[in-house]
Parts: C-alpha cells; structure tokens; sequence
C-alpha cells in the first residue's frame, strides 16, 4: 500500500521568516529557542531551514541559543529510557567518553538544536549534560562559565540570558519545555541530590560526581497556563504549529513565585543519597 502524501501545511524558510516576525521576533533579539520540528507540518529543507529563518528574523546582530543536552553522560544506575543491567554500571563509568562540547551529540532536545550545535561559529558551553548552543555576537559571552555543580542556575547560560534581557520563544513546544523555570528553582529550597559524568581535567579524563539541587519539570504546564493567563504573552501560529514568545526574566520571576506557592520543596538530602 503506498505511502499517503504528508498532510501539510507546505512551510518554507521564507513563510516560516514571515510568521516568525508576526509573532515578534525581531533582529538583534537574544533568543532562547525551544522548538519541535515536526509540529511544523511539511518543512522544505527541514531544520536548516528552520534555523535559517530564525536568523532572517535575528539578523547579524542576534543571538541564537538553544538547549544542547547530552544526558546520556550520567550515572548509569540512573537510566530508565531504557535502563542497562547493573552488572554494566561499573563498565560504562570506566569507558563512557569524556564530554567534548565539539562532539557530543544532542539527546532528547529534538533535530533544530542538533542543527545548531553544529551551525559554522556556533559556541556551546561547558555543562556536559545540560550545555547550551548559540550562534550570534553574544555566543561567547552567554556560553561562557558554566560550572559542573550548576546545571541550570545562576552560573550557567540561564542566569546570562537572564541578564542580557533574552526572550524565550516555544516554537510548537510546550512550556513543559522552558528550561527558564529551572533557574526559578535554583532559587528556592529544593533537595541535594548527587550528580555524575564524565569530564576531561588537566590530568585527563575523569569520572565525576557533584552534589546540587534537584530539578523536576512536574506541574510546569500548570505553571506555564498560569503565567500565560496573567502575563502578555505573545501567541500565533507558525506552520501548524502553536508559538508563544516572552521575556526570559519576567517568566523566572513569575515562576518563583508560583513554585513557592504552589510545588513547595524542602531542603535536604534527596533519600537514597549520601
């Protein structure tokens, strides 16, 4: 039986550019993107050409970033997509390879960010499960001094985003995606939990483990209803897919407050940890 033709809509980087400006992005933005390509419909080109169009509406003067996460550089008795025998765990601690911002490649995050990742003069930085990609004036700056023990808080890309008035754009992802609520939770009590990759060091590579806040994305749908209900949030329709922009900071202030309020946490030693 053959294969039915895609649905559509047909997009393009010049309608994708078109819609893109409708919504708000504008040149010279710094603008964090989480995007799900397949939301779109029917792109001709595909990713290039999403990131193409982003860069029409940014122009030389803007910044691009995205999330560039690696987390299969993790414990492995962590795993449970899918998990390994236990019997493995001393192995793949020995062997996993040391984390190279070059090299490592995307997991979870979707084929856009992948594409940046390896964009000419893209900069990523330094987490080596929750690094960041940017291509823009603003690259370096942004991707620089991101610590080991901080994974998405106030020593890592989220909180210089922060600072350097970005915007966060869904562009068919939902606000379950919008790592800017994680640096709302690096300010609030929240447990300890141990965390461990492997990194290269001045005397090779290492396997290593840091301790520092836990992060959960649970009831960030909620809270992004929420901020969506009593924030400007900009709204429109990109190919088929549902796109929301908002400034970066105003969304983290929203969401501490409301973490605080509505999924308290405790400081602490997560059970199970040392």
């Amino acid at each position: 039986m053959p294969t039915p033709p895609p649905t559509g809509p047909l997009c393009t980087r010049d309608s994708l550019t078109e819609q893109l400006r409708a919504l708000g992005v504008r040149r010279g933005d710094t603008l964090l993107a989480h995007t799900s390509l397949s939301s779109l419909g029917w792109v001709s080109g595909g990713a290039e050409a999403v990131v193409l169009a982003l860069f029409d509406c940014l122009g030389d003067e803007g910044t691009l970033v995205v999330p560039a996460q690696s987390s299969d550089n993790s414990d492995p008795a962590e795993w449970g997509n899918p998990p390994v025998p236990a019997s493995w765990w001393d192995t793949i601690r020995a062997t996993m390879p040391a984390y190279d911002p070059r090299t490592a490649r995307t997991r979870g995050v979707g084929v856009v960010p992948e594409t940046v990742r390896t964009w000419p003069g893209a900069v990523r930085s330094a987490h080596p499960q929750t690094s960041f990609a940017a291509v823009g004036p603003r690259a370096e700056a942004l991707m620089d001094g991101h610590a080991l023990d901080c994974r998405l808080g106030e020593r890592s890309p989220l909180a210089r985003l922060e600072r350097a008035g970005a915007r966060v754009l869904l562009l068919g992802a939902g606000f379950d995606s919008c790592t800017a609520f994680h640096l709302a939770e690096y300010r609030l009590p929240a447990p300890l939990v141990e965390n461990s990759f492997a990194v290269m060091t001045d005397e090779g590579r290492r396997w290593t483990t840091v301790r520092e806040p836990s992060l959960t994305d649970d009831r960030f749908e909620e809270l992004g209803a929420d901020y969506e209900r009593d924030r400007p949030v900009a709204r429109g329709t990109v190919g088929a897919a549902t796109a929301r922009l908002f400034p970066l900071a105003e969304a983290v202030a929203y969401a501490e407050g409301w973490l605080a309020e509505h999924r308290p946490r405790t400081a602490g030693i997560e059970a199970g940890e040392a």
